[in-house]
């Protein structure tokens, strides 16, 4: 009888933990299913409030915008952004924009750019663009700096500090553990692994690195005083003397930012809701002015419309991330994943043109090899091919546009770093401290070769050498025979370094400084398209599919994050030494270990 009750209980756990858990799917499906589209009203503020990082293409998440709102994500496409700022342009609903960029975390200078041309645009409507903040970071008033107006918090402040590129050097760090780390690399000013190999920063990548950096403030400065009305030197005096000049206004941030001119005025919260309401009107349930969402706004506008899109087209591609082997998702580019889209692309007849548009600072030599044979075989078939250039399209991300027939970037894009390298760990003398040692028999030279508990293998340390060199004359000769340039000429602006794009039209590396939007103009051009649709092309998912991954990586993010909470966290060194080289290395695949990537580009 006791067995018999136990079982009962068992039973009915079980059943009801089985109607919880299916109640707990159905409802998240609805979640995902359901249309949250708000009603747009006849007349309403935009708001525009990019979360997270300015993104050209959304990575894979645990949690996603449609499953529980914008306020969770890590990332806002920049597309969305600017398609939002056209379709209210002419919009006679939207009588405003205003701005909220107190989410915005990380975005590199030329999509800040691209935005504030978007912004520029919208106010030739004659609706205003406002920007209101507690507090402007640097990356925030950039792009407040294009708005009508700027207001600030009177407990506010702006906050510029200039570019640098700082890192943590691990080469004493690495000889205290006794770990000897083996670099193979050609390209003087290939800079990837210095952290590894160095205390400081070597004189070679400092020299790139300032010029680099030189070059990205001057546009920064150029572009905020343009939008501003005010000198660059301006920009330069208020963040290198900021503490004298803040102690000529008695401490007051907000005061001195009103003092240069940085804002138009120093207004609270409900002075600017007041303001907006007198703009759109008053919403009585929300007791707040008329307004929408940016991610709802397109979701009403786009499902509006939505039609049969005529031929011909230019196929536009995202290639985003670090580059590896293989099938990669979106956020990152795989071999194969990307060269399949580029293949779709060139048997899709009612696609004409395309334009891949890069921002990567590179990864797998191979991978990258194998993109740009696609990229050559488009060409064969009198697709005309053209690349545009994000925030950083450097090393392997340029060995993949080189083969374009028309490469177009921003001034301040960083490209270039051609060069290559690769580097392998051994642990023996870390084991001998603590009596572990290794010995034994092969039936070659090589047997032991990549054995981490040994010595490095002198005869495949000579191999790596040969090919290292052989990659980085392959990748010299890609550039070459793409650009049509001198292999020679090649050499003199490769080694590694990195260019901005002003600089690297200068030199050959890059046709025209331009837009994706004249990119893709170019492209059509090319293709004697008068009259075109833009397609942007996807790896295609299912809805059934899209909702089973996300379901999936909601509950393995659960799990993971008990696991964290319940497992010891790693030596201090370790979590250092993995967040100054960052995640992209810790998932390099490429088959031969030969990567042509850009350290410093990730700054950008």
């Amino acid at each position: 009888m006791l067995a018999f009750g136990w079982k009962l209980i068992g039973f009915c756990r079980r059943v009801v933990g089985n109607i919880a858990f299916i109640a707990v799917i159905a409802f998240l499906v609805t979640l995902v299913l359901m249309d949250r589209r708000d009603r747009l009203p006849e007349s309403a503020v935009l708001v525009l409030s990019p979360a997270g990082a300015l993104v050209e293409q959304g990575s894979e998440g645990i949690l996603a915008n449609d499953l529980l709102g914008e306020d969770v994500t890590a990332e806002t496409i920049l597309r969305d952004v600017i398609d939002a700022l056209n379709l209210s342009r002419e919009d006679a609903r939207i009588k405003a924009v205003l701005l909220d960029l107190s989410k915005l975390k990380h975005a590199g200078l030329t999509k800040l750019q691209d935005v504030g041309g978007a912004i520029k645009q919208f106010r030739k409507s004659g609706k205003p663009v406002i920007a209101s903040a507690d507090f402007f970071t640097q990356k925030a008033y950039f792009l407040a700096a294009h708005s009508d107006r700027i207001y600030l918090n009177p407990m506010g402040g702006v906050l510029l500090t200039g570019f640098g590129i700082y890192q943590n050097y691990f080469r004493t760090a690495l000889d205290r553990l006794l770990v000897q780390l083996h670099v193979f690399r050609v390209g003087t000013y290939k800079s990837a692994l210095e952290p590894l190999m160095r205390n400081s920063m070597s004189e070679f990548d400092r020299e790139a690195s300032s010029a680099l950096l030189d070059v990205l403030w001057a546009s920064f400065k150029a572009d905020i005083a343009k939008a501003r009305g005010i000198d660059p030197e301006t920009i330069d005096d208020y963040t290198n003397h900021f503490s004298d000049r803040l102690a000529d206004h008695s401490g007051d941030s907000a005061q001195l930012a009103l003092a240069f001119k940085l804002v138009d005025e120093l207004k609270t919260a409900d002075e600017v809701r007041q303001e907006l309401i007198e703009l759109a009107g008053e919403d009585p349930s929300r007791r707040t002015f008329h307004q929408i969402g940016f991610h709802d706004y397109l979701k009403a506008v786009r499902s509006d419309r939505k039609s049969s899109e005529p031929s011909p087209k230019v196929g536009v591609i995202v290639a985003q991330g670090v580059i590896l082997d293989g099938i990669q998702p979106a956020g990152k580019i795989g071999g194969h994943s990307l060269a399949s889209l580029i293949r779709q692309t060139r048997k899709d007849e009612t696609i004409r043109a395309v334009v891949l548009r890069i921002d990567s600072p590179g990864g797998s030599a191979f991978a990258s090899d194998t993109i740009r044979r696609e990229i050559e075989l488009v060409k064969s078939a009198g697709k005309p091919l053209v690349v545009s250039m994000g925030s950083v399209a450097a090393s392997g991300g340029y060995w993949i546009a080189s083969a374009a027939e028309e490469i177009w970037a921003a001034p301040a894009t960083v490209t270039g770093s051609i060069g290559i390298f690769s580097a392998f760990p051994t642990f023996e003398r870390s084991l001998e401290t603590v009596g572990v040692f290794n010995d034994g028999v092969g039936t070659t030279r090589l047997a032991d070769a990549f054995n981490p508990s040994r010595p490095m293998n002198s005869a495949m340390a000579d191999a790596l050498n040969q090919i290292m060199d052989r990659g980085y004359r392959t990748f010299l000769s890609r550039v070459a025979e793409g650009r049509k340039m001198n292999p020679s000429a090649v050499e003199r602006v490769a080694e590694g370094r990195v260019w901005a794009g002003q600089t690297a039209r200068d030199l050959g590396l890059v046709d025209k400084l331009g837009s994706l939007d004249d990119a893709i103009a170019s492209a059509a051009q090319k293709a004697g398209m008068e009259k075109y649709t833009v397609d942007y092309i996807q790896q295609p998912l299912s809805r059934r599919e899209r909702i089973l991954k996300q379901l999936n990586e909601l509950f393995t993010g659960f799990i993971r994050s008990i696991i964290a909470t319940v497992a010891p966290s790693p030596p201090a060194i370790l979590r250092l030494l993995s967040e100054s080289l960052g995640d992209d290395i810790m998932q390099f695949n490429d088959p031969q270990g030969i990567y042509a990537y850009c350290m410093n580009c990730q700054a950008f």
